[in-house]
């Protein structure tokens, strides 16, 4: 991903995230002092227009331009710092707030969400080494498979004769089967290796076109993944939800609502934090990366005590429960996504 895009991303990801929280960034103070409100004509009364809820005062010079710009990008403001401390270190607080509807300190949910998984992206992008394999390395391999061909097919005549021969005297053939078998699926694999061709063994039609497509151009394939991964990452939170609701199965006091704050604003963490380890690693401390990626499970304790008002032993269970879930709503999402890549 060039820089081009990554910035074209940023600005999308906090454009989205702005239009959830239309009201975000905006300061009490203006270079403008209108009486009524310029959307709407409404008198105003306060900061902000209680018909249309525009901000009452429009900034009109560059350096407000630039300075809601950064605002709409990075979301720096108040929410942000409130927020984030609470995802980190009291999260099942953070979750019951905002479901009981005390959210005006904090920023959303989906609008964290968008712009976590676009820092991790942003950090993949950043971080990732090139998987690419050039087209002289190609070359060498479809040679070498052909030389393996070659060398397996020499004997073969030799060992058939060798087996007739024995057939006709009635002794055993197992030790001349076995390495004929043996050379034979050398010539077939090898083969296609040679030709170009790849195995397809999921039964799949769309997973199967996406391994052949990944095996004939890696750089491609991973590329198409990525793009994939990040526009359908929204995906997570219906395929997770689910999985949460099994937790607390036909419960009076918990709802499909409850478990989308819990699942959007636990993805968001993990997005973070997966982006953090990487740039760690990348700068040279991959030992703290490492500890970072041991937090997964005693955040989700956290939020599942603080958010639930489980017990103990109820909240570790279910912790345990729900790293099983998320490693099945990831392996749904990596096939979704891969059978995407085919299809696309």
């Amino acid at each position: 991903m060039s820089e081009a895009q990554v910035l074209g991303d940023a600005i999308g990801a906090g454009l989205t995230a702005r239009a959830i929280e239309p009201r975000a960034g905006e300061g009490d103070e203006g270079h403008t002092h209108e009486s009524a409100c310029l959307n709407c004509g409404t008198p105003l009364v306060g900061s902000h227009c209680h018909s249309c809820g525009q901000a009452a005062h429009v900034h009109r010079t560059l350096g407000a331009f630039f300075h809601d710009l950064l605002h709409g990008v990075f979301h720096f403001e108040g929410k942000v710092w409130r927020t984030l401390p609470m995802l980190a270190f009291r999260p099942g607080k953070l979750t019951r707030e905002y479901i009981d509807g005390r959210r005006a300190s904090y920023v959303s949910p989906l609008a964290l969400f968008l712009f976590s998984v676009f820092l991790l992206f942003a950090a993949i992008s950043s971080t990732a080494g090139k998987m690419e394999i050039a087209a002289e390395d190609q070359a060498k391999v479809k040679a070498e498979a052909a030389k393996g061909v070659a060398e397996a097919q020499k004997g073969l005549p030799e060992l058939r004769q060798k087996r007739a021969e024995l057939v006709a005297k009635g002794e055993d053939t197992d030790d001349v089967d076995q390495e004929i078998n043996s050379r034979e699926q050398v010539v077939a694999v090898a083969g296609r290796l040679a030709g170009g061709e790849h195995m397809k063994s999921t039964g799949f039609s769309m997973l199967d076109y996406a391994i052949d497509e990944a095996s004939a151009n890696p750089t491609l394939a991973v590329y198409k993944m990525q793009s994939h991964a990040y526009k359908y990452s929204w995906a997570l939170i219906p395929i997770s939800v689910p999985f949460l609701w099994l937790l607390f199965p036909f419960s009076r006091r918990f709802h499909l609502y409850d478990h989308t704050v819990f699942i959007t604003y636990s993805l968001s963490f993990m997005s973070l934090l997966s982006a953090s380890a990487m740039v760690l690693g990348a700068l040279g401390a991959p030992a703290v990366a490492g500890l970072l990626m041991l937090t997964p499970p005693l955040h989700i304790y956290r939020q599942l005590r603080g958010a639930y008002g489980v017990s103990r032993f109820g909240g570790l269970m279910r912790t345990i429960a729900l790293g099983l879930f998320a490693f099945l709503a990831l392996l749904i999402f990596t096939i979704l996504i891969a059978a995407q890549t085919g299809a696309g």
